[in-house]
């Protein structure tokens, strides 16, 4: 579904990706992992035209780089960023409206799954957004993307400064997106939720690809989490 092959990106003289290679595949879970400041973000802003990509990124057999970033949604590629964006003034509900693609066309999620889901964010469905707590405003914007009913999310820290109960409803939500059969690329620090979500995972270093393989064998290799992963 997604194949990403030699790519860079800069900002400015930096030259922050190397030749980065990546595949999802239809339906699958694959991570990112690495330390900060690596290029994982860079990656995902790069998939989606945030950031100038050098190199070929092909979404559903389709070439993408250097389309803009509404025109990449419009192809079923869903992109949450790690900032939280949302729009302070509207509702919640307002919130997950704005996600529609095409409220015509009924898509895998609702508005009530999203509440039914998030309690919290059910208990405010009508209050302004910007009052939200940073992990709801975390889980409003993981939901609103979803509303537009991607083939593809891209997932960037979404645990980040969560309290544990919310890390494990995210845990949760990303359970239930891939039982939808919508294929995830999930940027994350935690890696016990990697490794239960994931069918595949990618750590990153220095701006490049470091390790591919499957949650049991980066388990196995004492080696790579040393290097690349742990503090």
């Amino acid at each position: 579904m997604l194949a990403v092959r030699g790519l860079n990106a800069y900002y400015g003289k930096s030259h922050i990706l190397q030749g980065v290679d990546l595949d999802v595949g239809a339906g699958e879970v694959v991570s990112l992992l690495g330390r900060n400041g690596v290029g994982r973000s860079t990656t995902v802003k790069a998939i989606i035209g945030e950031v100038a990509p050098v190199g070929s990124i092909r979404f559903k057999d389709r070439e993408i780089a250097g389309l803009p970033s509404y025109r990449i949604a419009r192809l079923g590629l869903g992109y949450v960023p790690e900032n939280r964006d949302i729009f302070p003034g509207l509702t919640v509900r307002q919130n997950l409206t704005l996600g529609f693609k095409d409220a015509k066309r009924p898509g895998r999620w609702r508005i009530e799954d999203m509440l039914a889901m998030f309690p919290n964010l059910a208990a405010r469905a009508d209050t302004a957004a910007g009052v939200l707590s940073g992990g709801e405003k975390q889980m409003l914007t993981i939901c609103r993307t979803l509303m537009g009913d991607p083939e593809l999310i891209m997932i960037d820290e979404p645990t980040e400064g969560l309290a544990p109960l919310l890390v494990v409803k995210v845990a949760e939500l990303l359970s239930e997106i891939a039982r939808r059969g919508v294929a995830i690329l999930l940027v994350e620090q935690k890696l016990k939720i990697a490794l239960d979500v994931s069918a595949r995972i990618y750590v990153m270093g220095h701006g490049a690809i470091v390790f591919e393989g499957t949650p049991g064998e980066l388990k196995a290799n004492a080696v790579v989490r040393r290097e690349w992963l742990e503090v």
